[in-house]
């Protein structure tokens, strides 16, 4: 159990998460815990749902905790930084999930030797099926990145990666669940327009996206072998692929993680103030 009072800066959905899930693996108890949010609506689910503490002053939960979790839009970093420098101590650990906003950025804002955590974590936190990747800044000790870790452990799965691959990072895993649901989407009208119901369609498609993603998890094959699997000579599937091919359905990913990951970057210098 950890002994570390928490606040989360921004009662999104990102930030939600988080504290579900922080709950729902026990690693902190509902009483050290605290969202910090403006939206009074937001205020009240915090309460009402996970029983944790909330306020509208972002001061006043960053002079609580012992752990500042920034879950806010890098467009708004900077501000935020600028209300909560004044109580930022050495002894305060800050994990940022903003994109672009490199460690050094947000060291040089708050000033002194805050360990600062990088993270991206991407929108399936909200089902505790997250991507994530954390990264540690020019002060953060083992044991902060441990913490970090239990934090995105509760939410997904946690990856370590050297902070010049984390616009990388935002590109594939934080950006990617929007490519699924766009290709999900893209599946579920074929089905209707060969003939299905739309509720056949969609429920056919996700499950052979989780069937998919699932056979090689387990298999740990790469996808170009499992894929041979079921391009028999002759069969639906070669035909299919051919039109994927054809249509250009890989380089199309590619490009878009591809400027994903550049659009993060921008971000990040967009905020260097």
């Amino acid at each position: 159990m950890n002994s570390k009072k928490i606040a989360i800066i921004g009662g999104g959905n990102m930030g939600m998460a988080l504290a579900s899930g922080i709950l729902q693996t026990k690693w902190a108890t509902p009483d050290r815990i605290m969202i910090a949010e403006p939206l009074k609506e937001k205020i009240d689910k915090a309460k009402s749902a996970h029983g944790i503490k909330a306020s509208h002053s972002n001061l006043e939960a960053a002079t609580w905790a012992d752990v500042v979790l920034l879950s806010v839009k890098p467009q708004i970093m900077s501000h935020v930084l600028d209300e909560i420098k004044p109580t930022m101590k050495d002894s305060k650990l800050l994990i940022s999930v903003a994109a672009g906003v490199t460690t050094a950025q947000i060291e040089k804002k708050v000033g002194g030797k805050v360990p600062v955590i990088r993270a991206m974590p991407n929108i399936a936190a909200v089902v505790r099926e997250a991507a994530s990747a954390i990264c540690p800044g020019k002060y953060a000790t083992p044991e902060d990145l441990k913490t970090a870790r239990h934090i995105f452990e509760s939410v997904g799965i946690v990856v370590d990666v050297d902070e010049d691959l984390m616009d990388a990072v935002t590109g594939l895993s934080g950006t990617g669940p929007m490519y699924v649901f766009q290709i999900l989407e893209g599946l579920s009208d074929a089905g209707v327009k060969v003939g299905l119901s739309r509720d056949t369609a969609n429920t056919l498609a996700v499950q052979t996206l989780i069937g998919s993603s699932k056979l090689i998890k387990e298999t740990k094959e790469h996808p170009a072998k499992l894929k041979d699997l079921v391009t028999s000579p002759g069969g639906t599937a070669i035909s299919a692929l051919h039109s994927l091919e054809r249509n250009g359905l890989k380089a199309m990913l590619i490009d878009a993680v591809e400027v994903a990951s550049k659009r993060s970057s921008e971000l990040g210098a967009q905020k260097k103030d």
